[in-house]
């Protein structure tokens, strides 16, 4: 496993925070989405903004499990790279659950990108946490999540 201190900090202000939560409060007992765009610079990923998405996954399951449309994923990586930027991530939230990745989430999951989950509940926003996958080992690390 590799050594947490190696990988990037993620950085997002306290709008950035806000907006995930209350797109989080306002999708339960659903799961919302989103896309973390921004650039890197010394060992930082800083974000720039944030685009939530339709949770694609199928209605019935959205409770448990987000998807980012195919066209949603080539829309963001087009604006990026208009924007001299990168998609850094992404972020959904874990109704009545821990900020933490499912096994589903690994599953799914690709290397390099953020992953911000924040728990929720009908009425607030819990914890907040950021993971990224080690291409290595296939599981989730620790990303420091640093708001500003």
């Amino acid at each position: 496993m590799r050594d947490t201190s190696e990988l990037e900090v993620l950085v997002i202000t306290e709008a950035h925070r806000t907006q995930i939560e209350r797109e989080a409060i306002s999708a339960h007992p659903n799961e919302c989405c989103g896309i973390i765009f921004g650039t890197r610079r010394d060992r930082q990923r800083l974000v720039s903004f944030l685009r939530p998405v339709e949770n694609d996954f199928a209605s019935g399951e959205r409770f448990h499990r987000f998807s980012i449309s195919p066209k949603n994923l080539i829309d963001a990586e087009k604006l990026a790279t208009e924007r001299n930027e990168l998609v850094l991530g992404f972020y959904h939230s874990h109704p009545d659950h821990p900020a933490n990745p499912s096994e589903f989430d690994r599953q799914h999951a690709w290397p390099f990108y953020s992953y911000v989950i924040v728990s929720v509940t009908k009425l607030s926003a819990g914890e907040m946490k950021c993971w990224q996958l080690n291409e290595q080992s296939q599981q989730f690390d620790v990303q420091e999540l640093r708001i500003i």
